[in-house]
Parts: C-alpha cells; sequence; structure tokens
C-alpha cells in the first residue's frame, strides 16, 4: 500500500496549477444521464472518485470516452471526457458501487427523470458521519416519486413521469440539491427548491444544465426555480477549479512559508476561507487567472471559526486549517458544524506534538513551537492531507499511511508540493 513520506522544513517556493473540482465533476458526470446526446467535459480531474463513477455511470449504460493529450499540453491539464447515454440498459445502481462512493447516489435523480423508475442502493455509513439521504427521498416524494425501500435498496417509481413540485429542504443539502436540481429539469411544470445550497459546485450544474437546455434561475442563491423541459441535449462544459484544492495549498503555503501561485484558481470562491489565512498572517493577492499565496517571516496568528454552508468556512479545510493552527502563536478554535465525527485527524495530529483539547463540536488548539515527525494514518480525504500539511514543518521524517484517500480528491499533490522546493514522494508498497 502507498505512503506518502515528507521531510519536513523546506519552504513552497513556485507555482501549484489548480485542477478541475472534484465536487462539481461528479454531478456533471451524473448528468450525462439526462440526454441520449453527447455531454462533453473539459478540465475533469484525473481522481479515483472520477475513475469509479466512470465506471458506475458504464453499467448504467452510459459510453465514456477519454480525449488523449496533445503535444505539449501542461501535464496538469484535466481531462476532457465524452458521456453518451444514447440507452439506459441498466436502472440498478449495486451496494457495491455506491457503498464505495456516496455521490453515486445521486443517479437516483436523473435516472427517474429519463426512465422513470430505478432502484438505487443506500449509500451506508461514512467515515465522517451518517450523512442521510432523507432529504433526497423527501424531495422526489414531492415531484411524485413512489418510494419503497426494501433490503437495502431504494426502489423509486415515477410511472407517469417527474411532476414539478415545492422541495423545502430541512437543512442545506449539498447533494440533495443536486439530486432535485437534475430530476427538476424533466419534470412537468415547475419546481422550486428552498433552503437550497448555494456552493460554487451547484452552480457549476446549473450552467451546465442550462447548456443542455434546461430552464434554471436562481443557483446560488437558496432559492432555485426550475421549469422542466421535454428533452435535454448534448453541450460542452468545463470544469470550475476546486476551491478546496485552492484552499488547500493556501493553507500549505501559510504553513510551510514560502511564495506560491495558484494558477487558474479562483478567489471568488473562497472568499471566507481567504478572510481567515489573512487573518493568521498570510499574504493573498488576486490575479488575473490565479491566487499568489505569501508568508515570509511572519508567525502564525491564531483564528477561530466555524465551518458553514457556503459562503462560510467550507467543512473541507477543516482539517487543514487545524494543521495550520498546531503552529500558531497562541489559542485557535475550531468548531465543526457540518459533519459529525469530522474530528478524527486530532490524535494524528497529537502523534506529531500537537496540543488539541476536543469538547463536543469545538476543538481547541494550542500553538507549539514545533512538531516533530511521526508515522500517521489518514482516516479519510481531508483528513489525510491535514497530515502532509503538518508533515512539511515537523523536525525529521512524517510518514502519511492510507494515502488512498489522498488520490480520491488530489491529483499527483507530492508532485505539485515537490516542485515547489518541498522534500516529499509517493512510496509504494
Amino acid at each position: 500500500m502507498d505512503r506518502i513520506r515528507i521531510i519536513g522544513g523546506s519552504p513552497l517556493v513556485g507555482r501549484i496549477p489548480i485542477s478541475g473540482a472534484k465536487n462539481a465533476a461528479l454531478p456533471l458526470m451524473i448528468a450525462s444521464l439526462l440526454t441520449s446526446e453527447t455531454l462533453i467535459l473539459d478540465n475533469t480531474p484525473r481522481l479515483a472518485d472520477v475513475a469509479l463513477l466512470k465506471r458506475i455511470l458504464g453499467n448504467h449504460g452510459v459510453e465514456v470516452t477519454v480525449e488523449g493529450k496533445r503535444a505539449g499540453q501542461d501535464e496538469f491539464l484535466g481531462e476532457t471526457v465524452r458521456l453518451t447515454a444514447a440507452d439506459i440498459v441498466d436502472t440498478t445502481a449495486p451496494y457495491d458501487l455506491v457503498s464505495r462512493m456516496r455521490a453515486s447516489f445521486w443517479v437516483i435523480g436523473p435516472l427517474l427523470a429519463r426512465v422513470g423508475e430505478c432502484k438505487v442502493s443506500l449509500p451506508g455509513g461514512c467515515a465522517i458521519g451518517t450523512r442521510p439521504v432523507d432529504f433526497f427521498l423527501t424531495g422526489l416524494q414531492a415531484l411524485g416519486v413512489e418510494l419503497e425501500i426494501d433490503s437495502g435498496y431504494v426502489i423509486a417509481r415515477a410511472p407517469g413521469g417527474l411532476k414539478g413540485g415545492r422541495v423545502v429542504f430541512p437543512k442545506v443539502s449539498v447533494g440533495a440539491t443536486h439530486t432535485i436540481l437534475m430530476a427538476a429539469t424533466l419534470a412537468r411544470g415547475e419546481t422550486v427548491i428552498e433552503n437550497a445550497a448555494r456552493e460554487p459546485e451547484v452552480v457549476d450544474l446549473a450552467e451546465c444544465l442550462i447548456k443542455m437546455g434546461a430552464k434554471i434561475e436562481g443557483a446560488g442563491t437558496s432559492t432555485i426555480t426550475v421549469t422542466g423541459v421535454e428533452r435535454l441535449h448534448g453541450a460542452r462544459h468545463s470544469v470550475l477549479p476546486d476551491r478546496i484544492e485552492t484552499g488547500t495549498y493556501a493553507i500549505a503555503v501559510a504553513m510551510a512559508g514560502g511564495d506560491v501561485t495558484l494558477d487558474g484558481a479562483r478567489y471568488d470562491l473562497l472568499d471566507s476561507a481567504f478572510d481567515v489565512l489573512l487573518e493568521a498572517g498570510a499574504e493573498i493577492t488576486r490575479l488575473n487567472d490565479g491566487v499568489r499565496v505569501v508568508r515570509n517571516g511572519h508567525g502564525i496568528g491564531p483564528v477561530r471559526v466555524t465551518t458553514e454552508p457556503y459562503p462560510g468556512f467550507p467543512t473541507d479545510l477543516q482539517a487543514q486549517l487545524m494543521a495550520l493552527t498546531t503552529r500558531a502563536k497562541g489559542s485557535s478554535s475550531i468548531t465543526e458544524t457540518i459533519f459529525e465525527n469530522r474530528f478524527m485527524h486530532v490524535q494524528e495530529l497529537a502523534r506529531l506534538g500537537a496540543r488539541i483539547h476536543l469538547d463536543g463540536d469545538t476543538a481547541t488548539i494550542e500553538g507549539v513551537e514545533r512538531l516533530k515527525g511521526a508515522p500517521v494514518m489518514a482516516t479519510d480525504l481531508r483528513a489525510s492531507v491535514s497530515l502532509v500539511i503538518a508533515g512539511l514543518v515537523a523536525d525529521g521524517e512524517t510518514t502519511v499511511n492510507r494515502v488512498y484517500h489522498l488520490d480520491r480528491g488530489f491529483e499527483r499533490l507530492e508532485d505539485k508540493l515537490s516542485r515547489c522546493g518541498a522534500e516529499i514522494e509517493r512510496v509504494s508498497g
């Protein structure tokens, strides 16, 4: 099993290209089920989750092809993926696939919209919390779907087709917003989604669906209105840059020190996180096609942060920020309000010398003068990269095990960091 080996102490200087957003690419790929024509997605990241979703969609009959690289093309430029769902050959999403990636449950919306029935496995538990699908199911029922739960599967039918309706989420859910948004594009009449997620990835999906012929208003606000159309057509769309990858590398520079330009990053997608990093002592500059992050000579200042749905501080950067605050000059606090069980990285950071006290959903971090390298174990995607960030400044060698978590959401992380001066490598076996 691969692991990441890091020798801490090197500042980061150079350029890091930001890949397409995983959290946008997955629903965009699933949207291909809504049309018999070809959907072309540029800037698709090369990630384990993307590869798995290609297999899942292939199981439903989607023909997936990837355009080859052209001579002189940047090695970090995303893939161009062509998805054609001319015929839906199987409306069952089996447990062995859905259990490996929760986002694959979202196929329930497009399958119902396109063919009026499906059988989709419940995704089961999750390392960072239960993340129930109740919101998905009540939302689909508001569109006229008949549901039955049997042997761990959701059996869903819309014999007369989906009908527009009013969907009110009791709590903001990105996945449920994606699912109902896709389903509503082919429903008869108007659908109003209230308390919708406002994340940029939701907006990116809506923009792609509009290119495919959907009628959508309000994406990016808490109320989205969808007027159903009879059919959607093919389109070409470029996946937006990954704001979580952007924030992760920005935090890495703030931790290790240095001067790095994040090519292709969009400042406007990450205002709240950049505000926190500015408070911590980093210098951040908005560029025409990227973001520059600098921290030279200044110590890291303590911060107080609460994770919130967009546009608040993202839960997907909580672990990375905690790594940064372990070296702050003073006491920091981070309150996690989105997912339970998302502090599993705390014990691993403690192995490096971090001083962190947990009280319910709040972690208090007392900054220390130095961290010391040690073997650590990744527990989930964001936790794993927080350990890499801590290892960048830890004395001696840090080895991060179970890095398959990293490969789900970060494209060639060790290559991007090493070309900016980090002493980091992937060790196989």
